[in-house]
């Protein structure tokens, strides 16, 4: 079957399109041969840190396509039924986090591929609402920015959020679901383009990250914030929290290390809360909440299997508002 691999050197330029063995699921698997897919900053990451002498890998998390094949073990799901895939692996109860998820796409083979082995519990009946494209690219996403919200950052109707660097998918698909849940929603983002975009899919406010925040808030505070960051805004967060305020954080894209004063956090008694991805029980109540509200993914684009590298560079540019699909079959 053909895939993107990535082999050899770190970075873009490993990334090939080829032939690899086509594999069988074992017990309790399931083989499903997949019609669409999507990229995460994630597989950016991943592909940086690569080096020479790692395991060729099949790239991608995120997938949904129609099951080809099951292993021994399996009565509850069928050959020909379309699902979507859940990319936690081995995470079933959201109370018994793991120290590190292990994700589809790194370490295990990934979606980039016409066709993919998992356990049948990561196979989930696809919500019949949404595309092909739009399953496609959904799963690991929508999965970090449910638990983000509302497991770790117990967001309640009527609060406001702040989600900063509007125009990637965990805080694309964060907008939409906090929106749905009846908070207002701030964004910001360094393109004006991103932030119109936003505006037109439920945030109530956006404004331009390199201003001044309090300026640019009129005064107003918010009690959750929603951090993919890191260093480069973590300070100005302090500037327009509310006291007894929330700050979850998920990401570090603008690196690991950062000072904070002490007193910022300890007196106006601010909570900070880390989260990574999602377990299977929150996998099944964000397609339930998304199908409940109706919320689609905003697709910025979708490329053909083998122009996989031209949809990361796109990514690697930060160009895309939304997420961007793989076209497979």
């Amino acid at each position: 079957m053909k895939a993107i691999v990535h082999a050899g050197m770190n970075g873009l330029k490993s990334l090939t399109y080829e032939d690899v063995v086509d594999k069988q699921p074992g017990f309790g698997e399931v083989k499903v041969r997949l019609k669409t897919a999507g990229l995460n900053h994630r597989d950016l990451f991943l592909i940086a840190d690569r080096k020479n002498e790692d395991a060729p890998l099949i790239m991608g998390s995120d997938g949904a396509g129609i099951i080809e094949a099951v292993g021994e073990g399996i009565t509850s799901l069928t050959v020909g039924t379309d699902v979507i895939i859940n990319p936690c692996i081995g995470w079933e109860i959201t109370h018994d986090v793991p120290n590190v998820p292990a994700i589809v796409g790194g370490p295990s083979d990934g979606t980039f591929a016409e066709s993919i082995v998992i356990p049948a519990q990561n196979a989930i009946s696809k919500p019949a609402y949404l595309s092909w494209e739009e399953a496609g690219v959904l799963p690991l996403s929508a999965l970090t920015a449910y638990r983000a919200l509302f497991t770790r950052g117990r967001l309640q109707q009527d609060e406001h959020i702040l989600i900063p660097g509007i125009g990637g998918g965990v805080a694309t698909y964060a907008m939409l679901m906090a929106s749905a849940a009846g908070a207002r929603v701030s964004v910001t983002s360094r393109s004006e383009t991103k932030r119109q975009v936003a505006l037109a899919h439920g945030a109530d406010h956006a404004f331009d990250s390199h201003s001044d925040w309090k300026e640019s808030m009129k005064g107003e505070t918010v009690d959750l914030i929603l951090d993919s960051i890191g260093p480069a805004t973590f300070q100005q967060y302090f500037d327009i929290i509310k006291p007894n305020g929330r700050i979850v954080t998920f990401g570090a894209s603008s690196g690991d290390r950062m000072e904070i004063a002490a007193r910022s956090i300890f007196y106006p008694q601010i909570s900070i809360i880390g989260t990574s991805m999602g377990s299977s029980e929150e996998f099944v109540a964000m397609l339930q909440f998304m199908e409940l509200h109706s919320i689609r993914p905003i697709i910025d684009s979708v490329y053909p299997l083998q122009d996989t590298l031209q949809a990361f560079q796109r990514m690697q540019q930060g160009e895309q508002s939304g997420n961007i699909g793989i076209r497979i079959d």
